[in-house]
This record gives structure tokens, sequence and C-alpha cells, in this order.
């Protein structure tokens, strides 16, 4: 997950760096942007999402091989001061992931399992803005959010035994984030960038017991990072 990590970073700050100008009074642009209590706008953006796995036994780690994924999404935004928005920022995440299991020759198709999701999310989140500099505003984001997965297969009859890995299709988060906001002539632009944290089990046990995918597994929860870029 680092690299991806890294990338993600990179690409949000080159957005950041290519926007700020720190250091001399400008003319503001949009000044009575935000002053309406309510606003809309969009995001794109990139995840990396990863499981954190616990463990019964010490009988060998489960790794977890993550790929870049794509997020795209609306937002609502309710203005409650100067300082503090509420936001609702529905949107849709496709991620991937390959588990590679314990006690199998390397090269058997029982030893790893692909792990493909996608998301409807459901963030809501409180954001907090320092005063505006320019045509720039830095902000700090928290929140609680839940999501549907698409791709969980909770319900199917099968399970690990004939290739399928089952996930829970409700998954519960808390978010910690933060952003700038940047002020252009024509429209608010925002790249951000968030920790996404599973707070439920989202594993669906195989029907052994002792199955060598799901037996060794006390919980299986999601965990990310989110670049956004935000038009509003």
């Amino acid at each position: 997950m680092n690299r991806h990590v890294s990338l993600l970073i990179v690409l949000f700050w080159v957005g950041v760096v290519a926007q700020a100008q720190f250091r001399k009074e400008r003319i503001q642009n949009l000044q009575t942007f935000d002053m309406p209590r309510y606003s809309w706008g969009y995001y794109l953006g990139f995840n990396v999402n990863d499981f954190k796995i616990d463990l019964k036994d010490d009988l060998g780690e489960i790794l977890v091989d993550t790929e870049l994924g794509f997020n795209v999404g609306l937002i609502g935004n309710l203005r409650l001061n100067n300082h503090f928005d509420l936001r609702f920022e529905p949107g849709l995440n496709f991620t991937s992931r390959v588990l590679h299991f314990p006690g199998f020759a390397p090269d058997s198709p029982d030893a790893t399992r692909d792990v493909e999701s996608t998301y409807i999310h459901f963030p809501l989140l409180l954001k907090f803005s320092a005063l505006r500099l320019n045509n720039f505003k830095p902000f700090l984001v928290a929140g609680l959010s839940t999501s549907i997965n698409l791709a969980a297969d909770e319900d199917n009859k099968d399970d690990n035994s004939a290739g399928v890995f089952r996930m829970k299709t409700n998954t519960y988060y808390y978010e910690l984030g933060f952003g700038i906001d940047f002020y252009t002539s024509y429209f608010k632009f925002t790249p951000s960038i968030r920790g996404v944290f599973a707070l439920n089990d989202e594993l669906v046990r195989d029907a052994d017991p002792n199955s060598p995918w799901t037996g060794n597994i006390e919980s299986l929860k999601s965990r990310g990072v989110f670049i956004n870029f935000t038009f509003q």
C-alpha cells in the first residue's frame, strides 16, 4: 500500500503547489461564493484501499496487494457559520485488492483471492475551515460514513471452497482528512486527502470453521486513502 499512497500524496501536493500563491496580497476571486446557505458540486478522485486483518493465531500472515481505484460523486454543502460546514458526499468508489493466504503452494489458485469492490459511499462530514487568505483557504474534515458493497457476495451460497470470497454488504467508517479550497475566477477548486477506516468486521466466514481462508481471521476491516478533486 505504501507505494500507492506515496503516489496519491504526490498527485495531491502537485495540485496544491500548482495553485498556491502565498507571498503577496491578491485580488480575491468569488468574494461572496461561500455566503449562500446551500451549495453544490461534484468530485473526481483516486483511492487506495487495504485491509486491516487481525488473526486469532500466528499461523502465517495474510498479505494484501492493493491497486489504484477511482472515485466519483456529488457534494451537498450546508453552511453553518464562517468556519463550519456540514457536507454530504454520496459517490461511487471502485477498488481492487488481492489477498495472499499462507499454507498453499505459491502457484496454487487457492493461494490468492481477488477482491474487487464497487461501493456506493455515503459520507456525512463536518468541515472546519481556517480564515481565507487571498484565494485559498485550508480546512480539516471529519465524520462518519456508510457504504453498500455491490460486489460483496454476502448471500452467495458458495464460499472459498468454491473460489468465492464473501464480504458483508454494509460497512461503517470514520473519516479524517484535510484540503485547501482554491478560488478561481469562475469556480472553487478543492484538492483534499482523507483517511477512511472501517468500524465493523466485513468478512463473511466459510461454512467450515477450520477453513484455511477464513478460519483464522478474527476481523477484516477496510482502510483506505482517498484523494479527491472537487469542483463547485
